[in-house]
């Protein structure tokens, strides 16, 4: 039995002929980010930032009003400094600070992950819709944190900070 190879078809690459040009599907471009106005502060920065007044006041509340918090894992100094951190984090949301909003967005992400623990040793029904419900509730504010740093970016992208 003999091979017969057609040596007249056969090119530099060993044969193979090169692939076809694929065509790209065309994406409008993107357009970019409006920057905040002047006293602009969009709905989810609000939430985010009433979420900080809140959580920094229970914080606080619960430090003050716990007898022997240290028993409870805890401590006063501890909450004392957890509602400060909470308050100036809403305090520089509301300045509209790029770093206060990342910051924030990182404790999102830490209540998302430890939650979604918690989810997986949940007892009952209702703990773990509490779970979900948190979950759901700080993935939706994360997302949409994301375009409001970006509008705050593009701000910051158009003045001098050391101008200012």
């Amino acid at each position: 039995m003999t091979v017969e190879r057609d040596h007249t078809t056969r090119t530099e690459n060993h044969g193979e002929k090169p692939a076809p040009e694929r065509s790209r599907p065309s994406r409008a471009p993107l357009a970019p980010l409006e920057p905040l106005g002047a006293d602009e502060r969009p709905t989810p920065l609000l939430v985010a930032i009433g979420v900080c007044a809140v959580v920094a006041v229970v914080v606080l509340v619960g430090g003050l009003s716990i007898h022997n918090l240290s028993r409870h894992g805890g401590s006063l100094p501890g909450a004392i400094f957890l509602a400060a951190v909470l308050a100036s984090l809403g305090v520089g949301m509301y300045q509209r600070r790029y770093f206060a909003v990342l910051a924030f967005e990182a404790l999102l992400t830490f209540q998302i992950i430890v939650t979604s623990l918690a989810l997986v040793i949940a007892t009952s029904w209702v703990t773990a819709g509490l779970c979900l419900l948190a979950v759901g509730l700080a993935g939706w504010l994360f997302w949409k944190l994301v375009r409001v740093m970006g509008r705050i970016q593009a701000g910051e992208q158009g003045r001098n900070p050391h101008l200012d």
